[in-house]
């Protein structure tokens, strides 16, 4: 299965493309040259025919090869927001977790992931143990697999209450000056801003002149316009 389906990626290389992606991504694994939008059209491809356990099963196949558009392909073949039952798919997204070492195939990652938490907020839980982790990559998808929670205009008690759980995340990774994570912790107030901007005004008033000043400008971007 995973021969045919990488013959399908390799046909839609663009010559050039791989050297340019390679050193723009700060690739050493293999990159082929295949732009997102091809990845798109032949995940969204394979979704339509495959089975869920073939899709699994395909996805950690993409995933293992360890080259760049197929992971991002692994990914993308397990966005969806109704999968049932998910359990397996919950599994194997998080087994990748831990080997995240690229913010593009890291967001992708959790693009999926964040889908199910939708599905299953209670999987918050087993999320909150990453913002422990010695794995900088690990710490910064708890932030980017519960983007989710900035988006809702009309949050119901129990969302509110995660929200404020997860903003309790953020205060936490202040401290830590590396910059992916202060550009998660930015990410996720400047997104929230849009739909909650008291608690994007609460968190900064507390914490933002803890935070890198790029972050706290990036933070507030969309305040008070």
């Amino acid at each position: 299965m995973l021969a045919a389906h990488l013959d399908q990626l390799k046909a839609h290389v663009e010559p050039g493309r791989a050297e340019q992606k390679a050193a723009y991504h700060k690739q050493t694994r293999a990159v082929l040259g295949v732009p997102n939008p091809a990845i798109n059209d032949l995940t969204k491809a394979w979704r339509q025919v495959l089975s869920l356990p073939e899709r699994i099963e395909l996805a950690d196949a993409l995933w293992q090869s360890d080259i760049f558009e197929a992971r991002i392909a692994a990914a993308k073949l397990l966005t969806q927001a109704r999968i049932r039952p998910d359990d397996a798919v919950w599994e194997l997204l998080c087994s990748w977790v831990p080997e995240f070492d690229s913010w593009a195939i890291a967001d992708h990652a959790c693009g999926a992931i964040s889908k199910r938490l939708v599905a299953d907020p209670a999987r918050l839980d087993q999320v909150e143990g990453w913002t422990g982790s010695e794995h900088m990559w690990t710490r910064r998808a708890a932030l980017v697999s519960t983007l989710p929670w900035t988006k809702q205009n009309n949050p119901k008690p129990d969302d509110l209450a995660r929200r404020d759980r997860i903003l309790g995340w953020g205060a936490s990774y202040v401290p830590d000056r590396d910059w992916f994570i202060q550009k998660a912790v930015a990410w996720w107030l400047r997104d929230l801003s849009k739909h909650d901007a008291p608690r994007v005004r609460a968190f900064l008033a507390e914490h933002g002149e803890a935070m890198k000043p790029f972050a706290r400008r990036e933070a507030g971007k969309y305040l008070d316009r």
